[in-house]
């Protein structure tokens, strides 16, 4: 029975993962509508400003009040809030505000073999073999889907501010991510105590241009995208991705982020039809497969 019951609690985790990469496989399409009308800066704080009050209402009837944390909890919160949410997200829009969705997902692909180095030479998080060609095909498949199959005329383009920009993220995330790995505290607790803080740096930031913005001009499509971004993209995403690391840990959970541009690809192809490639199919096989060795745990 308890062998049952660790094999439901994994495969629910799995189907949350592959849900959190579907939520942020549609913020690159709203992250475009949002973008093509907003600032980098405006656009990141209306969307956490909504997840920051889903967070707390939600906080509030699970917990009655606000947790305390330890004081090495609350430093890993506010770095999470400063990287996750702040930087990333200026970083994130700023890219899409210069280059493609699809050269964006290029970058995010690589974030999580950054991240399975980081914890395997500073903080020993092993991995079998198999675990690591699994890493490595996803990667290869993210990349198929990205490029379309033309890997040479993906990383033949000039490397320019968006670049730059999306570099920033992948970093900005990982921290995020490997900081989420120390802490001991429940998923909501610290996701809901990182984005408040991440949103008021944001809140800090965008201060003088939210004061002069009106708000009430902002598009309907956009504020639809921007509440997508917050509900789905931000505070379910969040949680969920939060739990699998505490569950499977960092470098499982990130590897997940391969799925993320097949998701885009498909949701593009969904909702904005545009075709599919047979390269893309096979991509997005070979990510999937390459996921499913990276968690791949010994019986």
């Amino acid at each position: 029975m308890r062998h049952v019951a660790i094999s439901l609690s994994s495969s629910t985790v799995y189907f949350k993962l592959i849900c959190v990469a579907m939520m942020w496989g549609g913020t690159f399409i709203a992250g475009r509508i949002v973008a093509a009308e907003l600032s980098p800066t405006l656009s990141a704080l209306l969307r956490f400003g909504i997840a920051a009050i889903l967070l707390v209402i939600i906080l509030l009837k699970s917990t009655g009040g606000f947790p305390n944390l330890a004081a090495q909890q609350h430093v890993y919160a506010i770095l999470m809030g400063l990287t996750g949410v702040f930087a990333y997200n200026l970083f994130f829009f700023a890219a899409l505000s210069r280059i493609e969705a699809g050269r964006t997902a290029l970058f995010v692909s690589l974030s999580p073999i950054l991240t399975i180095l980081i914890m395997r030479i500073f903080f020993q998080e092993r991995l079998r073999i198999i675990n690591y060609v699994g890493a490595c095909l996803a990667l290869v498949g993210t990349l198929m889907v990205v490029s379309k199959g033309d890997f040479f005329a993906a990383f033949d383009q000039a490397f320019g501010a968006g670049e730059m920009m999306m570099c920033g993220a992948v970093f900005s995330w990982v921290i995020y991510t490997i900081c989420f790995k120390q802490t001991r505290a429940p998923a909501l607790t610290m996701t809901t105590y990182s984005v408040l803080w991440g949103t008021g740096f944001l809140l800090f930031d965008a201060w003088p241009e939210l004061r002069s913005s009106g708000l009430m001009d902002i598009s309907l499509c956009s504020w639809l995208s921007i509440l997508y971004l917050g509900a789905f993209g931000t505070v379910l995403a969040f949680i969920w991705y939060a739990q699998a690391i505490h569950s499977i840990g960092a470098s499982r959970t990130i590897i997940f982020n391969n799925l993320v541009p097949v998701f885009a690809v498909l949701l593009a192809f969904l909702i904005l039809n545009e075709p599919i490639t047979w390269s893309m199919l096979m991509g997005g096989s070979l990510s999937f497969i390459g996921v499913i060795l990276t968690n791949k745990q010994e019986k």
